[in-house]
């Protein structure tokens, strides 16, 4: 089987695609934009970035991409002077193309945009049909228009020669930006959707595409002249809709259908060699009366489609003398999008998990397939993912040896005591918080001890109690997270319970399954539960989160085997084939029947203690360390400087820290302290020559004058920007995200400032400097 490529969009932009002939997604080789959505055949790849504009990726070949630029110079014959420039009112221009109507000097010529190349100068072509003429490549005619030929004859009164020049296309393997030089005045408006197909129209020139798109407000733009030789196209031009366009879709023949606000979906008609953009537009109406048509795609003669219910659809009797079809047939399983590739394969994403399906058992004969199979490949970078140190947790080997050791010993006890609890320890997703929140632009990759040690540390496991180990008691506080956490959506369903891929149908026959029953057929330890989504974008045990994907350049042989759907090895076995077919209202079901005992197990527990004296050990432990600090008087210069951040429990059991520098003065040794509780900002500066970060507080910001420090390396810096972020939002009670009455507020220089007001907006009695904006 040849090898050809599954293009697709996570959810933060990055393009990846997969091979046929692969295990691992790889990441696209240009990685300097983000996207939207792409739309890809064998030879490129099309795509619709962040900033709404369209660009291109052209891949390498052995045959670079050249194109000849051909001009005339022509020459009349004088009595005095032989041939010369001068040439009669009626004649042609001196320089022309070779009808001789356009004016055309050897300097007019300039490249369609900056991602072709001059391969050489202006020189003369010294043939003619394939015979060489004499030096100087002139060939000699009677009179402007006529024949002409290499000898120079008695009669001969006018002569021309053509100059020949060659362009390259260079930007091959990257992402292109498609520049418009249409009309000021009739530019497209930024783009939302593209489509390209067409390839294979009958009898139409070799290498020509079709490239559509769908802009913001609902038009319809079809791209010219788009070709092997031409990859970007020449210019927009508008068709005319009969309403508001969503999404579009182009197969490699001539299908082409687009879905409408109104939930409706268009098909183009006279689509052929002559008239690649069609004729007119056919309406087809929604399966469902209730739910419009969210997405369509169309393959060889297939359309299958989406409903905004996020049902999926398949289209009968599709095929190019009846373009519209005639039925729609249902399908199981919930979509977030398809899309269908050659061969009529058809892939899609699932609503829940985010993850690639592969519709399986699409034939000739059965173009509506079987069943469908998730894509469990992992990407490239885990296969050699070795972790490096956590920011976050990074402050764990400056502890005392006690406290490393009691934080190793309840690893260990929850590791034990997982498998005989009577339910799984619930995680808390630390994604959902302020902490982690503020900390995740400055973090780093994580490994899965420290994601054990995290967890640890919040996770409720009773039966380490009489172990006497110093456990975190689920209070409200607690419940509240759960409760978040309940109606969050799960990333990894995978992970909690791996379902058989049953038919929806037969799905409905089974009881709901009980908590009990969870507990024994999960065979997985609460430690392999939890996931850090700040810490790192997607884990090495989660399974990417997808966002678009593209099979028009993906050939899949259905005599073939792929590996797309066995774990590859070093991948945790927690990707999973998932299923489509548990329904929504059984997963919430689920959910709430889980909650329901855990928040009765935790009244059991804990509630009818609460009159007991709570036994609250107060420590105080020190992260210390050397960087360096700017200092604002004479001399400006930076200072070496020993840090210590110092954290302490209060007799209230909360916890507050104090950020202590100490620095050299004329011999003698001083500091500067900072209390946590004051601090606004804390902020990473850009500087080519340090890794630098700045503290805030109300004075400094008055005083223009914030503390600067700096890291010898740049993950130095991210464990102390986390390690501070943390102890911030201890130090003022953050729990949970942001309110629904949270003040959002954004400098002209970009700088993001939250506030949270009293319930009555106003300022409550004890007012501190760092509860103002």
């Amino acid at each position: 089987m040849p090898s050809s490529l599954l293009w697709a969009v996570d959810i933060f932009g990055r393009v990846y695609t997969l091979s046929t002939v692969g295990q691992y997604w790889e990441l696209c080789k240009d990685t300097q934009l983000e996207f939207k959505r792409v739309s890809a055949v064998k030879q490129c790849c099309w795509g619709i970035a962040c900033d709404h504009q369209v660009y291109t990726y052209v891949f390498s070949g052995d045959v670079p991409i050249r194109c000849q630029e051909e001009t005339y110079e022509n020459q009349r014959w004088n009595p005095v002077g032989g041939f010369c420039e001068k040439l009669l009112p009626s004649d042609r221009w001196q320089w022309s193309d070779v009808s001789g109507l356009k004016h055309q000097q050897l300097d007019s010529f300039t490249l369609p945009s900056p991602h072709w190349e001059w391969e050489s100068d202006w020189y003369v072509d010294e043939n003619i049909g394939g015979e060489p003429t004499e030096k100087g490549g002139w060939t000699y005619a009677i009179d402007f228009p006529s024949t002409y030929t290499k000898d120079k004859k008695w009669n001969s009164c006018v002569r021309r020669r053509r100059w020949i020049r060659y362009r390259r296309y260079k930007s091959r393997d990257v992402w292109a930006k498609i520049v418009s030089h249409d009309d000021p005045d009739q530019l497209p408006d930024p783009f939302n959707d593209i489509s390209i197909g067409g390839w294979e129209i009958t009898d139409e020139p070799l290498g020509r595409l079709s490239v559509w798109a769908v802009s913001l407000q609902g038009r319809v733009w079809y791209r010219e002249n788009v070709c092997h030789h031409n990859p970007e196209g020449s210019m927009w031009s508008l068709i005319t809709t009969p309403g508001e366009v969503v999404q579009i879709s182009c197969g490699p023949y001539d299908l082409l259908w687009a879905t409408l606000w109104e939930g409706q979906a268009i098909v183009r008609e006279g689509i052929d060699r002559n008239n690649p953009q069609g004729i007119s537009w056919s309406i087809v109406e929604s399966p469902s009366s209730e739910n419009g048509i969210m997405h369509v795609s169309v393959g060889v003669d297939v359309v299958w489609c989406v409903t905004k219910d996020r049902k999926v659809w398949f289209r009968r009797g599709v095929n190019s003398h009846n373009p519209c079809g005639t039925s729609w047939i249902e399908m199981v399983g919930e979509m977030m999008m398809v899309t269908v590739g050659l061969n009529n394969q058809v892939w899609g994403i699932g609503c829940d998990d985010r993850a690639i399906y592969f519709r399986q058992g699409v034939t000739p004969s059965e173009l509506s397939g079987k069943t469908w199979k998730a894509i469990v490949s992992g990407r490239e970078s885990d296969r050699s993912q070795t972790g490096s140190s956590t920011s976050l947790l990074s402050a764990g080997c400056f502890f005392t040896d006690d406290i490393q050791n009691q934080t190793n010993a309840i690893i260990q006890g929850d590791a034990d005591t997982s498998s005989d609890t009577e339910l799984p320890s619930v995680p808390m997703n630390l994604a959902n918080t302020p902490l982690m929140g503020a900390a995740a632009s400055s973090s780093g990759n994580g490994t899965g001890n420290q994601t054990a040690e995290i967890r640890a540390n919040l996770t409720v496991d009773p039966l380490d109690s009489d172990q006497g180990e110093a456990t975190v008691a689920l209070t409200n506080n607690g419940k509240a997270n759960l409760e978040m956490h309940k109606s969050s959506t799960n990333p990894n369903p995978s992970a909690e319970l791996q379902w058989t891929n049953i038919d929806l149908k037969e799905a409905q026959k089974h009881p709901v399954l009980s908590v009990s029953t969870f507990a024994e057929t999960s065979s997985l330890s609460s430690l392999g539960m939890f996931s850090v989504g700040a810490e790192e974008q997607y884990g090495a045990d989660e399974h990417p989160l997808w966002a678009w994907v593209s099979g028009g350049g993906c050939l899949v042989d259905l005599h073939s085997p792929l590996k797309w759907f066995t774990v590859p090895s070093g991948l945790s076995s927690s990707v999973q084939s998932l299923s489509l077919s548990i329904t929504p209202a059984q997963t919430a079901a689920w959910r709430k029947q889980i909650f329901q005992q855990l928040s009765e197990r935790t009244k059991r527990e804990l509630e009818n203690f609460r009159h007991y004296e709570q036994a609250i050990e107060q420590s105080v432990w020190v992260k210390t360390g050397t960087l360096q600090w700017w200092r604002n008087w004479k001399p400006h210069k930076w200072m070496d400087v020993r840090v210590a951040l110092e954290q302490f429990t209060g007799s209230d059991g909360m916890r507050d820290s104090i950020l202590f520098i100490y620095y050299m003065y004329h011999e003698e040794k001083k500091y500067i302290h900072v209390f946590l509780n004051e601090v606004t900002i804390i902020v990473e500066v850009l500087n080519e020559a340090k890794h630098s970060f700045a503290l805030y507080t109300p004075e400094r910001t008055k005083q223009r004058w914030p503390i600067r420090l700096a890291a010898t390396t740049e993950q130095e810096m991210h464990d102390w920007l986390s390690l501070l972020n943390m102890s911030c939002c201890e130090s003022r009670r953050i729990q949970g995200p942001p309110s629904h009455h949270a003040i959002w507020s954004v400098t002209c220089k970009g700088d993001i400032f939250l506030s949270e007001p009293s319930p009555e907006l106003e300022a409550g009695p004890h007012l501190m400097p760092c509860d103002q904006m």
